[in-house]
């Protein structure tokens, strides 16, 4: 069964707190849904249209368990916190194995 990921390129972080009540939430609620963060932040090169900023990658057992996570209600909970804080393109991928 392949992986899931979620990937998270962020545009900008308007609400530095907002972000740092997301990540007190979302970091718990991601481990929790069995979620295993690969990358979070550090050195980034971007090339064609990418924003070097904070870039996420969490990874899931499965696709299955990676749309759970991100529906369920703690995660939901950390989403609320985080609010407008930040723009970012949010995906949920599935793995080619």
């Amino acid at each position: 069964m392949a992986k899931g990921y979620w990937v998270s390129a962020y545009r900008t972080i308007s609400d530095p707190e907002k972000l740092a009540a997301y990540n007190k939430l979302a970091g718990p609620a991601v481990r929790a849904a069995g979620g295993r963060t690969i990358v979070r932040g550090g050195r980034t090169i971007a090339h064609d249209s990418g924003i070097p900023e904070r870039t996420v990658l969490v990874e899931f057992d499965t696709f299955e368990q990676a749309v759970a996570a991100h529906e369920s209600a703690p995660y939901q909970e950390a989403l609320a916190a985080l609010s407008d804080g930040v723009e970012r393109d949010f995906r949920i991928v599935e793995g080619i194995d």
